[in-house]
């Protein structure tokens, strides 16, 4: 099953994070299948960039977006 997820990127203490496609049982950080988008939470405000076209695409695949991703989406519009 593919999961919608976040992959995290950036430094100690200055977490980034990427948005990406990959199979449920890879690592964290591991092999994806696609990159969709990326989110840093510590800017002020946060920095959102979701590719919303590839979103769709993927969600009508059947990926399934974790709690956050979800949350992400609702913020952007993607989900409702």
């Amino acid at each position: 099953m593919l999961r919608i997820r976040l992959s995290r990127t950036g430094r100690k203490n200055a977490p980034s994070y990427r948005i990406i496609v990959a199979d449920q049982k890879a690592a964290r950080d591991g092999a994806h299948v696609d990159r969709i988008g990326h989110y840093n939470p510590t800017t002020d405000p946060m920095t959102l960039s979701i590719d919303s076209e590839k979103a769709q695409k993927w969600l009508a695949n059947g990926a399934q977006p974790t709690i956050r991703v979800t949350k992400l989406f609702k913020k952007e519009g993607i989900i409702k």
